[in-house]
């Protein structure tokens, strides 16, 4: 008997391959943590229709590149072309975490500093002693 496990895969199975840059778009997503909801809304587009993105061969227009290029921490190469991501990239946030940050950068000083006082409690909290300075 199989049992639900929270890493399991949710929706129904395709009935066909992906295309190449779908498989891209697929992998690139998953690599980033984000659900395909998440990356519709962060383009302004339906979760059904990001979903065809990711299964067959679509025209995309070059500001919705740029986006996901964005959102999925990839060069436009790596993205439309497959060029394999660069190994002189540096540590950080990505996918959920650099987005939110990216909105806090928006905000003025202050609330700027309200959210990073939270955030530097809570990973003083929660990272072992000397772990970081």
């Amino acid at each position: 008997m199989l049992l639900y496990t929270a890493d399991m895969k949710t929706g129904r199975p395709a009935h066909s391959p992906r295309s190449a840059f779908g498989r891209r778009l697929y992998e690139l997503r998953e690599a980033s943590g984000l659900s395909q909801q998440e990356i519709a809304d962060y383009l302004g587009i339906s979760q059904p229709s990001y979903a065809l993105w990711e299964r067959r061969d679509v025209a995309l227009r070059a500001e919705q590149i740029v986006k996901l290029g964005k959102i999925l921490d990839c060069s436009m190469d790596q993205l439309v072309i497959g060029t394999p991501a660069k190994s002189t990239k540096r540590g950080g946030p990505v996918g959920k975490a650099r987005r939110i940050f990216e909105d806090v950068s928006c905000m003025s000083r202050t609330q700027q500093q309200q959210v990073l006082n939270v955030v530097e409690a809570f990973v003083k909290q929660n990272t072992p002693t000397g772990a970081h300075s």
